[in-house]
């Protein structure tokens, strides 16, 4: 019992909820709209990715060691190019990353209602004033924001959080509070209460803004460039939209046999990306690269999903006639 709670694999944690772990490049979903809204880019400026960003005396290098080339904002993201991603970063500064990243709802507690619910960390100098100690480990610096700007460094959310933000993009703005239950029927089919999505607050940033972040999602799986290629449904009228991310645990060997501490896989993406009736968001612990591993996991829920699979309204009240107890139903 004592490994099951506090053993180094948490197994009765809810990873859902109380899992925190950096977001990787799902996070530059959420640096281009601060980018777009606070005018340090447009979705056409062009910036050159030779492989690396040079600053302070290190390379900060690009998954792709060759690099993109010049990139916009499109294909950035369609490509997950972290040049594009370290500058943009240093253009905005960590206090308006932190800014924009708050108001999607990262950082904060979803208020879901289960218990243990991880908050996250969205740092910003406000934050390292206040989590540090030593003064000499208070001061942020610029290479900090680097980290950040890809989701690594100090940056962490859950899977919930991850999906509510991207539902917040995908439905035009609107911050939701999630909920488990959907309804309450007693045992003889008297509708008790029934729950409806709550909006905690709206996002303020330019509705166009939003649309071009969007466009570029539906390249990350559509376009023949996308790292999320592996989402894409057969179904041509049902098109995906949405984010990889390989999140670093600790810096590795390639040959290392290490696989706690291998990279975490992210897919994060909603459909139909022309009006969004369902979120995802996969987290493979220590999975490897997101297009790979978290991709295909959200192309199976889809497809089922869309395939038909979901619990009709039929089948969610049929489920009344099976219970024993005169308990109510919690559906």
């Amino acid at each position: 019992w004592k490994d099951l709670v506090a053993g180094k694999d948490k197994k009765l944690n809810n990873r859902a909820v109380q899992g925190a772990y950096p977001p990787g490049s799902t996070f530059k979903i959420f640096m281009a709209v601060a980018a777009l809204a606070e005018g340090v880019i447009t979705p056409q400026q062009a910036i050159s990715c030779p492989g690396y960003l040079s600053f302070a005396g290190r390379r900060y290098r690009c998954h792709k060691a060759s690099g993109h080339g010049p990139v916009n904002l499109f294909s950035a993201m369609v490509q997950s190019c972290d040049v594009y991603f370290y500058t943009v970063g240093q253009r905005l500064g960590v206090d308006r990353i932190h800014q924009y990243a708050t108001m999607f709802g990262l950082g904060e507690r979803t208020g879901l209602d289960l218990v243990m619910e991880e908050s996250g960390i969205i740092p910003s100098t406000e934050w390292k004033q206040r989590y540090f100690r030593k003064p000499e480990d208070k001061k942020w610096y610029p290479g900090e924001t680097l980290s950040v700007a890809i989701g690594q460094g100090a940056v962490t959310v859950t899977p919930l959080q991850l999906a509510r933000a991207v539902a917040t993009l995908a439905n035009g703005g609107n911050v939701l509070k999630p909920y488990i239950v959907s309804r309450i029927i007693s045992n003889d089919g008297h509708l008790l209460d029934e729950f409806a999505p709550t909006v905690i607050r709206g996002i303020d940033v330019d509705p166009g803004i939003l649309a071009k972040v969007r466009e570029s999602l539906v390249g990350v799986v559509n376009d023949p460039r996308g790292t999320g290629k592996r989402a894409r449904l057969d179904d041509p009228e049902i098109i995906v939209a949405g984010k990889t991310g390989t999140a670093q645990v600790v810096s590795l060997g390639k040959e290392s046999s290490h696989e706690h501490l291998q990279d975490h896989a992210w897919f994060v993406a909603y459909a139909p990306a022309d009006d969004p009736e369902i979120v995802v968001s996969v987290l493979i612990e220590n999975g490897g690269h997101g297009g790979v591993a978290a991709a295909p996991v959200a192309h199976d829920m889809f497809q089922a999903y869309f395939s038909g699979r979901k619990p009709s309204e039929s089948e969610v009240n049929s489920s009344e006639s099976s219970l024993q107890s005169p308990q109510a139903d919690l559906q």
